[in-house]
């Protein structure tokens, strides 16, 4: 009796991770690398993709947002203002289009204080109205001295 109990137990245990999977396909959120390396005066690519179950508006206004150092700490840069935070400015390239849902933000001229973490966020119209939604963990970049060339 009790096999039957642990055989009937175990078919339940799979037939929840079948329905949690499949509830998958209502998700969004995006994909970031958990950490990435750069060297102070070089440059460095944050790669990120996005998924959402949503059917998209006729005018979906995708706009790529950046926050850095906190999950709700201030923005850095917003692809349709157009804006770049100050500690930014003609160090930052989005290279992404609408309605692509990958993208790579690549940050020029690397600093020590840029060591943090950095979040994408993205806002869409959506036949149900605006969605916005951020990743989670962001991507924690360090960044590490840059080599000190000797002059001749």
């Amino acid at each position: 009796m009790a096999w039957i109990l642990l055989l009937l137990l175990s078919a339940a245990c799979l037939q929840a991770g079948n329905s949690a999977r499949s509830n998958k396909v209502n998700a969004f959120g995006f994909n970031q690398p958990a950490r990435l390396s750069g060297v102070q005066g070089g440059s460095i690519e944050i790669p990120f993709s996005f998924y959402f179950p949503w059917e998209l508006a006729e005018d979906p206004q995708m706009r790529i947002l950046w926050r850095w150092k906190h999950f709700h700490e201030e923005f850095i840069y917003n692809s349709t203002l157009p804006f770049t935070h100050e500690h930014f400015k003609n160090r930052l390239i989005l290279n992404w289009t609408q309605p692509q849902t990958s993208g790579v933000l690549r940050i020029l001229d690397l600093k020590k204080e840029d060591q943090t973490v950095y979040f994408c966020r993205v806002r869409l119209n959506t036949k149900k109205g605006m969605k916005q939604f951020q990743s989670i963990p962001g991507t924690q970049l360090t960044i590490t001295p840059g080599q000190h060339i000797p002059e001749l």
